[in-house]
């Protein structure tokens, strides 16, 4: 990793305005970070989008035997292993941007975020070839990290407490818009590529859209940032960045050329790039561990970051692969699966912002935000089991009943999330609220790194989709073990 004593760290970005604008704003209907909200919505939908359409451009590549794909003998593993790489490269540099923007401003870290995102999706639209389509995907997955736990501590910051909870609800919003443009539209984007593109070709234009709409929102963040950012300590915290990055990248891409020489399956190379991000974290806390420990020995935070294994795992797999199972287990075409698949992610709309808002209720009630999240985890487990059991016992499955269980699956898991971030929030000690968000995204993206290539790979190994749906909820119901011991501070102490 890039040294960090060798100079003296420059001065933290000055506090956002409208913290200064908050006291001063309790008559208004609309407040200062409800506006905020929105811009940092905005960069949610974009960087989500950017990451989660790899999976549909894949499943077309597959059906229409183009790219890279066309010669794959086992098309649904490979697909799911750049998948995984990608989350790799996103799994990595999710701890250091939090503590980058614990040390360098938060604001910075967005916006040198989402201009690296912006650039590296447009690049992926010319480069050609297997290898070096994953390592551009990686090289977005690495700038893609730092938004996370930023964004997260912002709005934590910003947001009066009674809102809190709401406010990360409303924002992870973008994730739904971002997963579901992505989903229901890459069919049209790619269509639209045809008129300009030879067909073969015509993916490309999905990254040329969505690469620009981030370099837009992008612009829009830095605007409203604009008094925060300071032009040397974004051209600090983009090279601390890069370091980091260009380190990870290495070792991502050693990882699997070695392993692909080595004639290793595709799920085992995803296995490897998991021990590669345990071992860079053993590596990070050997040296920061005293400064980290109370983000890092606090029982309870720790089995939340578990937990969310289970929450990325499930996320991930259904962005990735959703639109295969639905084609699969229904036989439509690509278009009327994308549409269906959308109601997966299009739950998000709702869940998020309502799951925000019940547990900032829960708060003013004086129940805790704990027996919420559980509720909500075991309500989707059982949802995702039915989901299993109806793919299995059904001839040929309904596009409609389909449709109506991811959807409702969906709607408690998106639910469930902005409680478990305004958990973590309150956890955690102010000052490293940074670092504890990317702890807590950086072990669960163990789950979107692995689940991608399994699904490919059980997909290729049973001609079905339906052992992998069982894995996933066998995974949650695990998910939801682990959150059981969490000690909720406003019912239960200070946890330990």
């Amino acid at each position: 990793m890039q040294s960090e004593t060798a100079d003296t760290p420059p001065p933290m970005a000055p506090a956002e305005p409208d913290r200064a604008a908050d006291a001063n704003a309790t008559g208004r209907r609309i407040k200062p970070w409800h506006s905020l909200w929105l811009l940092l919505m905005l960069g949610w939908t974009v960087s989500a989008a950017d990451r989660s359409v790899t999976g549909p451009v894949v499943t077309w590549m597959i059906n229409n035997n183009v790219g890279f794909l066309a010669d794959a003998d086992r098309p649904y593993a490979l697909g799911g292993l750049i998948g995984g790489l990608f989350f790799a490269g996103y799994m990595l540099t999710q701890f250091p941007g939090g503590y980058l923007g614990d040390r360098y401003g938060h604001r910075t870290l967005i916006v040198v975020s989402l201009v690296w995102a912006g650039i590296a999706t447009l690049v992926t639209g010319i480069v050609g070839g297997l290898v070096t389509f994953i390592v551009v995907r990686v090289v977005t997955g690495l700038g893609e990290g730092a938004y996370y736990s930023n964004d997260r501590t912002v709005i934590t910051e910003t947001t009066p407490e009674r809102e809190r909870s709401l406010g990360l609800g409303v924002v992870i919003t973008g994730l739904a818009l971002g997963i579901t443009i992505a989903t229901v539209f890459t069919p049209n984007f790619i269509d639209l590529g045809k008129l300009w593109l030879p067909d073969v070709d015509a993916w490309r234009m999905t990254f040329y859209i969505l690469g620009t709409a981030t370099l837009l929102a992008a612009a829009a963040l830095a605007w409203r940032f604009r008094k925060d950012l300071n032009a040397r300590v974004v051209g600090r915290a983009t090279l601390h960045l890069a370091g980091y990055s260009a380190v990870s990248l290495a070792l991502i891409m050693a990882v699997y050329l070695l392993g692909t020489r080595a004639g290793l399956s595709d799920l085992w190379i995803a296995v490897l790039e998991v021990v590669l991000a345990v071992g860079l974290v053993l590596f990070t806390l050997a040296r920061k561990g005293e400064e980290l420990g109370p983000v890092l020995k606090n029982r309870s935070l720790f089995l939340i970051y578990l937990s969310y294994i289970a929450v990325l795992w499930n996320l991930w797999f259904f962005s990735f692969w959703s639109v295969s199972i639905v084609a699969g287990a229904a036989h439509s075409s690509f278009a009327s699966a994308a549409l269906t698949a959308g109601f997966n992610a299009g739950a998000g709309i709702l869940g998020f912002p309502a799951g925000g808002w019940l547990s900032d209720l829960a708060v003013r009630r004086g129940w805790g935000r704990k027996p919420m999240l559980l509720s909500f985890t075991g309500v989707q487990a059982v949802l995702t089991v039915v989901f299993a059991w109806y793919l299995a016992a059904a001839g040929k499955p309904s596009l409609l009943v389909m449709g109506v269980l991811l959807f409702t699956a969906s709607l408690f898991f998106n639910a469930l999330q902005p409680i478990g971030h305004a958990l973590t929030a309150e956890l955690a000690p102010p000052r490293l609220r940074g670092s504890a968000f990317g702890m807590q995204n950086l072990i669960g993206e163990t789950g979107a790194v692995l689940s991608p290539a399994v699904g490919g790979v059980l997909r290729d190994q049973t001609g079905g989709w339906t052992a992998a749906v069982w894995l996933d909820a066998a995974i949650i119901i695990v998910g939801f073990c682990l959150l059981i011991p969490v000690r909720d501070p406003r019912r239960g102490g200070t946890p330990t």
